[in-house]
């Protein structure tokens, strides 16, 4: 396995796309392991990879969530946000907080909510007197909960690589994502207690009404996705077909989505969507490589050797999806470590809907975790904050997704209540 991991680590070093250098790395492995006649059937595993119907949920979440931002979503949230805490002390963070919670419920990208949340909110909380770096790292950590909470674009992908009832997986991910949300609020409400950050007025009454009937709509989408996929009334494929002809009722009626708006949607929806199964594409080359040196059933021999604790298993094993988180984004995680995750989630016995709750929240919180964290460098570009404070501030905060980690990794309860209480559904 050496020449895959060398040649994958090499073009990564060197900015080849990841898709690239996992695709690479394998071929370079079967090449020099002498099977480079397998490589022939290399673009057969490819299309397999991406045939599987469920994955057409990923266009078309990334749609629906694409949208309603550009069908001025956003603004409502935010608008609605303010209604329910921004006359706090220091109010604009907890609206920060607050609306990345809602907007999770729509958007499924932490990316996406970073990018959106941060180019209204950053200067928002700098003129009201918060410092500008704490402000971006509260948008960029808080961010995370949008693969988290349903729809979540991550956890479909984990769904389809570990054939893992999405519904469950959706399911699974609700209190995780309000435990961070919970956690952030705390933090925001201490820190500007602390700091005496300004006190914002209040809404107008005249207004309040306004603004929680302009924001329900949107509100109401992931409840009719959960209700929908959990009550049988369709499949997770046809809820996010669902998701889109609701996205585009919900803009007619606000009369935001214009034509233009329309294509810039479909065209932003098609550059991720392609992005995202091409490197989907790619996991069947690592998959193959994997089974070919059985290097699930290897790594599970060595922990082994090791310890034989279930608890200290756990722990290596969260310990090892951080520090990957650090360098690599979320999917390719679940693409190079899905093999030795299911022989690991097997091992310890975990129920399969938990045991990917707790993956899917450890390769998140990578995404905000320094020196790689993709989420604070998209708001250090939105705030123009040195990246170095922006990580200072964000500490604090990643602290909080790490007590949560540990308690979803340790109490099945938290992720499994709300599953339980519905009849599966694939």
């Amino acid at each position: 396995m050496g020449g895959f991991f060398g040649a994958f680590a090499l073009l990564l070093v060197t900015g080849v796309p990841i898709a690239l250098a996992l695709g690479i790395g394998g071929m370079t492995f079967l090449w020099l392991s002498g099977n480079g006649g397998m490589m022939l059937q290399l673009p057969q595993r490819m299309m397999a990879g991406v045939d599987q119907f469920v994955l057409l949920t990923i266009p078309l979440f990334l749609l629906a969530g694409t949208l309603m931002n550009v069908g001025g979503i956003t603004d409502r949230i935010v608008t609605f946000a303010k209604v329910c805490v921004g006359h706090r002390r220091g109010g604009m963070s907890n609206v920060t907080v607050l609306s990345a919670g809602f907007f999770a419920g729509i958007s499924g990208s932490a990316n996406a909510e970073a990018a959106a949340l941060g180019s209204i909110l950053i200067p928002t909380m700098k003129k009201q007197g918060i410092p500008a770096a704490y402000a971006a790292a509260l948008v960029g950590v808080s961010s995370i909960v949008g693969p988290i909470i349903p729809p979540s674009i991550t956890m479909i992908i984990y769904g389809v690589l570990s054939g893992t009832s999405i519904g469950q997986l959706f399911m699974a991910g609700v209190v995780p994502g309000v435990m961070l949300i919970c956690g952030f609020l705390s933090y925001a409400t201490w820190r500007a207690r602390r700091d005496n950050f300004p006190v914002s007025e209040r809404v107008p009454m005249a207004a309040r009404g306004r603004a929680i009937l302009d924001a329900l709509p949107a509100l109401f989408l992931p409840v009719i996705i959960i209700v929908g996929i959990k009550g049988g009334i369709f499949t997770p494929t046809e809820a996010a077909a669902v998701a889109v002809a609701y996205a585009l009722i919900v803009g007619t009626i606000y009369r935001d989505l214009t034509p233009a708006r329309i294509w810039t949607a479909l065209i932003s929806t098609a550059v991720v969507s392609s992005s995202i199964l091409f490197i989907t594409s790619m996991a069947s080359i690592v998959a193959f490589v994997f089974t070919l040196e059985q290097v699930p059933a290897r790594i599970t021999e060595s922990i082994l050797t090791i310890t034989e604790n279930k608890i200290a298993i756990l722990l290596l094993l969260n310990v090892f999806l951080l520090i990957l988180g650090m360098f690599l984004e979320p999917i390719s995680i679940l693409i190079l470590t899905m093999p030795i995750l299911l022989k690991l989630g097997g091992l310890i016995g975990m129920e399969p809907a938990h045991f990917g709750a707790m993956v899917v929240l450890n390769v998140v919180i990578g995404m905000a975790t320094p020196p790689v964290g993709i989420q604070l460098f998209i708001v250090a570009a939105a705030s123009g904050e040195p990246l170095p404070r922006i990580i200072r501030e964000a500490l604090p905060l990643i602290a909080i997704c790490l007590v949560v980690l540990m308690l979803v990794a340790f109490v099945p309860a938290l992720t499994l209540a709300l599953p339980n209480a519905f009849i599966p559904v694939r």
